[in-house]
């Protein structure tokens, strides 16, 4: 039957007049589709060809173009996969005009998920995508030979991972932004097999332990555990990949091949072996140390063999605390989920004087199997306890964090990551895969803490939108069947940041036992108040909003008669325009070590400071220019700099991006180290600075010790050996005092 409509012709099987069963139509415009009808529109199996030459061949439904079918493009493109709502979504391979071909994952129309892209020139890479481009964990391999296997961002470089270079050489660092950013070890062509397996394993191990623990299940971990942990978990890994990319070529992927295939190839004698161990500042060389002698010896390799299966049965020890941490994290997955979502439904109020305390809780319980209120899952039965939740949901309130995101973060499906080193309480640490919070297990005594500073912690923050102390977002207790109770704060993570954290510090304003062991410095080393040899230098607003704020949070510390609490301090370094000389320059692989050169010899050694930096500017702020909302550690209004007229401002950074300078965050200053030099001819020291410009990232952290009879103790003991005024622990007022002329000094006016 034959229908014409608004121009259209339609002639196939009708129902009551409406297209229904096979027919074809042809529009006003030339489109032309031929195929399934249902009800008046396309639905099964047929091929639509636009006015313009692109044709679609596949299933529909609804008129959409959806399920599984073949597009070919005008251009001569082509698209073989999935589709939903006339866009692709789902599994499918792409080759493109210019012959580049993905295969892949696809999210509402761009690349998402595990996938290949490979280049018309050769270069190919294979990994995760987000947005259209490579994200996550991935290989990009070059035509020239060079391949890197690591971590990526918004298509570059960014977070962990090796280079391997055609030559034979690699290394493996940190980048950020597509730069090598941080500290990294340059091997030469020619190493033994023996010693880049023993780096490589080391460095694949951190990255089997994340992925066993986020997709095993309980009865994998239940029965794994005892088996030889390394191989299994590389079979797992490695398969799981390979049905996720739908390709075999994964499998030359793992960190692992990067070792010679043949024992003994390219051997060379373990003392003969050069590394070199470098430190980057945004692609900028500024520190290297060149190290022989590294390889194993032979007395060394006999001690190893001496003591494995001494090394085997701590391993055993330390599976079982995983596999107890694994479950913690389960039910502090669940709990959070379910306790928050109900606090989220009950309309909000302001909180009452009953919302406060010990008394003030909710309770839930998490059998195995589930209950009427509980799903089932793969943990441990469980209890679950919420303090305060009421207070908790206002104070998410007040640091704008939505209810929706916090759940995502901490209870999506991809789980938490464990910080390999706990703090010096012997406490967990937990931190979102996104890097938005932090979750930290209580002591008893930190736990009454909280809740009895809890109303006046509410009032302060209520009363101070700009203040510096920590920021709580949850307070819970989990119990299990053997009367074990763990109890967790949720708080936000001081450095989420997209820039890269060069220094850490901890300062408290004590001297008595603040400084770093030389041997235990580390990418992540967080350093205290004797390792700091700068002194910083900022915006006169900026600096008077600063200390009327640390004045008003210390204030409020003493007044709660908290002690032991420090200021975090995070410093991003930016690279001097007239370092750019030495990036990757050809001699630097072999550049002399230098006598006494360590890590706690300052950022370098390599800086002509006759020269100031100038990698920061800050500029009248706009909002639509900059992201406003705050972060998980942020609040509080843009500040304002004396340098632009006493007008908000943000910070632009060249070449990364515009930032807004809040209170803690985005802070730009100059850092000055003083450096001594002696003139041969006069035998006199002139006094000469360093200068580098740094953004700072600010709070103050562990406001949960209070000043009780333990700590009086303890104060009137060690008095006794020490000087009182070099000690930690000490009166709040005193340490109040303390802490804020210390830091007067660390920023001087």
């Amino acid at each position: 039957m034959e229908i014409i409509e608004n121009g259209g012709v339609y002639i196939g099987d009708v129902n009551r007049m409406i297209p229904h069963g096979t027919g074809t139509y042809t529009w006003s415009n030339g489109t032309f589709y031929e195929g399934d009808w249902e009800k008046g529109k396309m639905t099964g199996r047929g091929r639509i060809t636009w006015s313009s030459g692109t044709s679609y061949e596949g299933d529909f439904s609804g008129g959409y173009l959806h399920g599984v079918g073949i597009m070919t493009n005008q251009d001569a493109s082509t698209y073989v996969g999935s589709w939903i709502l006339n866009i692709q979504h789902g599994f499918g391979r792409k080759e493109y005009s210019n012959g580049d071909i993905y295969d892949g994952s696809w999210k509402v129309g761009v690349h998402e998920g595990s996938g290949k892209y490979a280049w018309s020139n050769g270069d190919m890479y294979i990994g995760n995508w987000k947005g259209g481009s490579m994200c996550g964990r991935g290989v990009m391999k070059w035509v020239n030979g060079d391949q890197y296997d690591g971590s990526w961002s918004n298509g570059y470089r960014h977070g962990s991972g090796v280079y391997r270079f055609a030559n034979g050489s690699y290394y493996f660092g940190i980048w950020t932004n597509g730069l090598k950013d941080g500290r990294g070890m340059f091997y030469p062509p020619g190493i033994t097999s023996r010693s880049s397996q023993t780096l490589e394993k080391r460095e694949v191990i951190k990255v089997l332990k994340r992925s066993v623990t986020r997709r095993l299940s309980h009865k994998i971990l239940a029965t794994e555990f005892l088996k030889d942990s390394r191989q299994k978990s590389r079979k797992k890994v490695v398969s799981e990949e390979e049905g996720n990319i739908h390709d075999s070529t994964l499998d030359n992927t793992d960190i692992l091949s990067h070792a010679p295939d043949q024992e003994g190839e390219n051997e060379v004698d373990d003392e003969k072996i050069v590394i070199c161990e470098r430190e980057y500042v945004q692609g900028v060389l500024i520190k290297e140390i060149t190290n022989s002698n590294v390889g194993l010896s032979q007395k060394r390799e006999q001690h190893r063999k001496y003591h494995r299966v001494k090394i085997i049965k701590k391993s055993l020890s330390e599976r079982f605390a995983g596999i107890e941490s694994y479950y913690l994290m389960l039910n502090l997955q669940l709990g959070i989920r379910y306790s928050v979502g109900i606090t989220a439904r009950n309309p909000m109020r302001e909180a009452r004087h009953s919302d406060f305390g010990k008394g003030a809780r909710l309770r839930m319980h998490f059998p195995c199997r589930g209950s009427k209120f509980t799903p089932a899952h793969f943990s441990m039965n469980f209890s679950w306890k919420d303090y305060c939740p009421t207070v908790f949901r206002n104070l998410r309130e007040m640091f704008n964090i939505d209810a929706a995101d916090y759940m995502i973060s901490i209870s999506g499906g991809d789980g938490l990551r464990e910080l390999s080193t706990s703090g010096k309480s012997g406490s967990l640490f937990y931190v979102s895969l996104d890097d938005k919070f932090v979750i930290k297990t209580l002591r008893t005594s930190e736990l009454k803490v909280l809740l009895k500073m809890l109303p006046s912690y509410y009032n302060h923050v209520k009363a101070h939108e700009n203040t510096l102390v920590t920021k709580f977002y949850g307070l819970h207790e989990i119990s299990v069947r053997n009367g074990k109770k763990v109890q967790f704060v949720v708080m936000g993570n001081m450095f989420y940041t997209q820039l890269r954290i060069h220094r850490r510090y901890d300062l408290k304003g004590s001297s008595r036992g603040r400084n770093t062991n030389k041997d235990d410095i580390r990418e992540r080393t967080t350093f205290k108040d004797l390792d700091l040899s700068y002194d910083f230098h900022m915006d006169k607003s900026v600096r008077d909003v600063l200390f009327k704020q640390i004045y008003s949070d210390c204030a409020f510390l003493e007044s709660q008669k908290i002690i032991d609490y420090s200021l975090l301090l995070g410093l991003h370094f930016r690279a001097p325009k007239h370092m750019n000389a030495l990036l990757e320059a050809p001699d630097s692989f072999h550049m002399p070590r230098k006598p006494n050169a360590g890590y706690d010899d300052g950022l370098t050694d390599h800086m002509d400071c006759s020269i100031p930096p100038k990698g920061l500017l800050l500029v009248t702020h706009e909002p639509d220019s900059v992201n406003t909302a705050p972060g998980p550690h942020s609040r509080g209004s843009t500040l304002k700099a004396f340098s632009v007229g006493d007008k908000e401002v943000d910070l632009l950074l060249p070449g990364t991006g515009r930032l807004r300078v809040q209170l803690g965050v985005n802070m730009p200053a100059q850092a000055n180290r003083k450096v001594s030099s002696q003139d041969n001819s006069t035998s006199t020291e002139a006094e000469l600075f360093e200068v580098y410009d740094v953004v700072l990232y600010l709070g103050v952290i562990d406001i949960l010790q209070g000043y009780d009879t333990r700590k009086k103790i303890e104060l009137a003991y060690k008095s006794m050996k020490h000087d009182p005024m070099s000690l930690s622990v000490s009166d709040p007022k005193f340490y109040s005092e303390r802490f804020y002329k210390f830091l007067e000094k660390v920023f001087p006016p």
